[in-house]
């Protein structure tokens, strides 16, 4: 099993990620680990955090001249910040009167239910865990689990659907690789320009009045073989097992495969997709993907596609009414460093949480201690399936 743990506070020292189950033998590009991590602080309407931070990652395990071997991989990313946060932050309980202790509990944040659940004093003692800093560190996961996945042909890409109101029109019979190339040339990670003037024009507007915006992104990873995934308990569905690692992201409000709730609205005849086969290449396939890539539980062999709904950051300039969680009194909800829109940013870390999942699937389907031993196991499948 591939199974990754985080650690780490938003303005702590730094941000650990440790995965366990990678087998030895795999290359690992630390550089392009990196580059995720600045894809990540990228995008129109960020705030000042990013100015201050240059994510890299450091690993301290599991690597040895470039390569797997084996052992639980660990990597650290420091948090620039903390040096302007050490006694706020500090260990030492002889820094306890630097505090600076939160009591008003921002709405749609962790904030309320988290001081309540753990009878704590100080919201920071919640909100610093609950922030979104923390995907830094599943941005590193899901770099290492692409590369665990690159060997086989298989891709990810996240991109921006919508923003607010603002919908992208995505070119229809693009690869991956000039989807990649038009949407990181975005500021807003769309390939439209047309909705990319419209989504700046509304982010400057929410800047103005203390206001956020949320969005839609859509993953897509491309080259997956059939029967990723099964249908013969509930916590091996593969579309499940994406839900709920895309749902345990910050914001997240739903996650959608393929035409999703539409699917609600249509009949059966104009939804499943109906079934051919290439004697050519010896493979079936689909006339459509309105199913977005999986059937009862299990991958299809048709491009994986998804889309993932994140709510507009709980942080507002102007701040929505609350209740000091000491007096009890009205009060307003605090105010934190924060972005006006991250939903470009939100693209990066979906798109690093379903490689990491499929590359769990892969693993899991074709599972060895070394690449050598996973590529036999795939081979002979791929023969196999081509055979049937």
């Amino acid at each position: 099993m591939l199974r990754f743990l985080t650690a780490g506070e938003s303005h702590g020292p730094e941000l650990a990620a440790v995965v366990d189950g990678v087998p030895a033998g795999f290359e690992i590009d630390l550089a392009a680990i990196n580059q995720d991590l600045a894809r990540r602080q990228k995008g129109y309407g960020r705030g000042g955090r990013m100015l201050i931070e240059n994510d890299e990652v450091r690993p301290v395990s599991g690597i040895r001249f470039g390569k797997s071997i084996g052992s639980p991989i660990t990597f650290i990313i420091e948090n620039r910040d903390f040096k302007n946060w050490t006694k706020r932050m500090s260990v030492n309980p002889a820094d306890f009167e630097q505090s600076r202790v939160v009591t008003r509990p921002r709405p749609g944040h962790a904030d309320l239910a988290g001081v309540l659940k753990y009878n704590l004093d100080d919201i920071r003692d919640v909100l610093e865990r609950a922030s979104a800093r923390e995907t830094t560190a599943r941005v590193a996961i899901g770099g290492l689990a692409k590369q665990l996945l690159k060997p086989f042909g298989i891709s990810v890409l996240g991109y921006v659907v919508s923003i607010g109101a603002n919908e992208a029109k995505t070119p229809a019979d693009t690869s991956l690789e000039e989807l990649a190339r038009i949407t990181e040339a975005s500021r807003v990670r769309v390939a439209d320009a047309d909705a990319e003037r419209k989504i700046i024009t509304e982010i400057d507007a929410c800047k103005e009045t203390g206001d956020t915006l949320g969005g839609i992104v859509e993953v897509v990873a491309a080259g997956l073989p059939v029967g990723l995934g099964s249908h013969v308990q509930w916590d091996r569905k593969l579309d499940a097992r994406l839900a709920h690692a895309l749902m345990s992201l910050q914001a997240t409000k739903g996650v959608e495969f393929g035409i999703g709730f539409t699917a609600g609205r249509v009949r059966g005849s104009a939804l499943h997709d109906e079934i051919g086969y290439d004697s050519k290449e010896r493979r079936f396939t689909r006339h459509s993907n309105n199913s977005g890539g999986t059937e009862g539980g299990m991958t299809t062999g048709e491009p994986l596609r998804l889309r993932v709904a994140f709510k507009p950051l709980s942080t507002l300039m102007q701040p929505l009414r609350s209740v000091d969680a000491k007096t009890k009194q009205e009060a307003v909800g605090t105010i934190e460093r924060s972005d006006v829109c991250a939903i470009p940013a939100a693209a990066v870390i979906a798109e690093a949480v379903v490689a990491f999942v499929l590359a769990d699937a892969f693993l899991e389907k074709f599972g060895g201690d070394s690449l050598t031993e996973i590529e036999r196991n795939w081979r002979g499948y791929l023969e196999q399936v081509r055979g049937y």
